[in-house]
């Protein structure tokens, strides 16, 4: 059941849209500019230090092509229409329930339980597993079968940006003034634009990743940090303590999005992952140290 539940949710259709566009005209006006004005102007694209550092920017540049388009396509998570919570069952307990009532998490608009860790989204019009967000960018929400791709591809964006940034102030710095009359200025507009793209970019896409590089080393999603803001202040008032119940400690959280082998951390797989219906917890690792004993 687990295995149908996960191969259910592995692709999805490509859609473009304005933003899609947007990123793909992106990157490929920082690859070529990057290749043949920045690279070409300062060490010669023919030169060895010259293919060298345009092999090395392409094989990054393809990566970022192919975990973006990996992102979009990627479903990340169906909710089985089969699934219903088992309360009884000892191997899950814990249940997310309501904060009003504290019934079971039922989607009225899906018409079914929802898993923990899984929300409806009001773009995609359904529920998605471990739902972090849904992403303008790639058109999809980022959930459970879709994150570690998601994320690498941020951490391949943030790599091309700053490499990019090197070699055009590396290439303004060689160029100096020196052929501003034979080019008539052509290669400004290049330099001003690329300079207007890639520093505004380079801090955002920086900042994205910062922030995602914290959720995962604490097991957490957007949704789950907003949550835990509240719970945190709620215990707090209560006079208890809060902890967030998929906290691992940092290399478990690590290897659960990114897989237990660390020779695939950089590429998009996705075997590791589950089903989405259940996640381990810190129950669960008590419950390890205590059977030991």
């Amino acid at each position: 059941m687990a295995e149908k539940a996960k191969q259910h949710h592995l692709h999805r259709g490509f859609a473009f849209s304005l933003p899609v566009s947007v990123v793909v005209l992106g990157i490929a006006y920082i690859y070529l500019s990057t290749v043949f004005v920045f690279i070409d102007r300062w060490l010669g694209l023919f030169s060895s230090p010259g293919i060298a550092n345009a092999v090395v920017f392409t094989a990054i540049a393809s990566m970022c092509v192919f975990t973006y388009r990996a992102a979009i396509s990627a479903d990340p998570g169906r909710v089985p229409s089969t699934y219903m919570p088992d309360v009884e069952d000892a191997e899950s307990p814990i249940h997310e329930i309501k904060r009003k009532g504290g019934d079971l998490r039922y989607c009225q608009k899906c018409s079914h339980y929802k898993p923990p860790r899984a929300h409806h989204c009001r773009v995609c019009k359904r529920c998605v597993l471990r739902m972090d967000h849904h992403c303008i960018w790639i058109n999809n929400c980022v959930g459970h079968a879709n994150y570690k791709v998601f994320f690498i591809f941020v951490m391949y964006a943030v790599i091309a940006c700053i490499y990019s940034l090197v070699l055009l102030v590396g290439s303004l710095a060689y160029d100096g003034t020196q052929d501003e009359e034979k080019n008539g200025g052509s290669f400004r507009t290049v330099y001003v634009v690329s300079g207007i793209l890639l520093v505004p970019l380079s801090i955002a896409l920086c900042v994205l990743l910062g922030w995602h590089i914290y959720l995962v080393l604490h097991n957490k999603t957007t949704i789950e940090y907003h949550e835990g803001v509240r719970a945190l202040w709620l215990a707090e008032k209560g006079g208890s303590i809060y902890k967030h119940p998929y906290d691992l400690g940092p290399y478990e959280n690590l290897t659960s999005v990114l897989g237990p082998n660390i020779l695939s951390w950089l590429w998009p797989t996705a075997n590791h992952i589950g089903s989405g219906l259940r996640f381990r917890t810190v129950y669960d690792l008590t419950q390890g140290a205590s059977a030991s004993k």
